[in-house]
């Protein structure tokens, strides 16, 4: 057989190991009733080229394991992805990635293929989570010829809806951590912004559980209702 194996005619190719790795990538799992503190969920940080969610890439991937009700310094992950051809431009002052680490990086297929066998059949929880999804997403699918399935929770939402007193209704994660006294030991480095998006995701549990709302199903339900809501106020 061959060596490598073409996802399209233009396409990137995989090598066979490669190709078996992402058949066996794990499902995600259906959201259940299961009480926060019994989840795993996977806390998930880009940094990016910028924010064209068209155009620009993903540079590198932070992620941080919530399980058992706490963050588990155990299971983290970190990589930065070869880039070696892309123009970084003024975003190299905002995540710090010089060109020579990102050409330095992992080479992407593995890269993301390492992130997948990572995450399993978890959920996912970001700050501004559909700008992530969107960009792994399409990460995904150029690189590997796989779509992202994952269900993904957006502390932005979260935020503000378990929160509403903070009165912050459109702040970003700078906010939030300041609000409740929390420190990034890097700001716009992906693995200390999962971190402290990590240590909010437990502080919103614990003011969800406050509210009788103790699992991801409670949780999706209350943030339709929310959105709803805010929909309306929009017009």
């Amino acid at each position: 057989m061959s060596q490598f194996t073409w996802l399209t005619g233009r396409g990137p190719a995989l090598l066979e190991t490669q190709l078996d790795r992402r058949a066996r990538l794990a499902a995600p799992a259906p959201l259940d009733e299961r009480a926060l503190n019994e989840q795993r969920l996977v806390v998930l940080d880009l940094e990016t080229s910028g924010l064209d969610l068209r155009r620009d890439q993903v540079l590198s991937i932070g992620a941080v394991v919530i399980e058992g009700g706490a963050i588990d310094l155990g299971q983290q992950f970190e990589r930065t992805l070869r880039c070696p051809d892309r123009q970084l431009g003024a975003s190299v002052l905002i995540h710090g990635l010089a060109p020579s680490t990102i050409a330095a990086g992992s080479e992407r297929a593995e890269a993301l293929l390492d992130f997948m066998e990572f995450l399993g059949d978890s959920p996912l929880l970001a700050f501004h989570a559909g700008f992530d999804r969107r960009m792994l997403g399409r990460a995904l699918k150029q690189t590997l010829g796989h779509r992202l399935r994952h269900r993904f929770f957006d502390l932005a939402e979260l935020a503000p809806l378990l929160c509403p007193q903070a009165h912050i209704a459109r702040g970003g994660l700078d906010d939030w951590a300041r609000h409740f006294g929390l420190q990034a030991q890097q700001r716009h480095h992906a693995s200390a912004d999962a971190l402290v998006t990590a240590e909010l995701a437990l502080i919103l549990f614990s003011r969800a559980r406050r509210q009788q709302l103790d699992s991801l199903q409670a949780l999706e339900q209350r943030l339709h209702g929310w959105r709803r809501r805010q929909r309306a106020q929009a017009f």
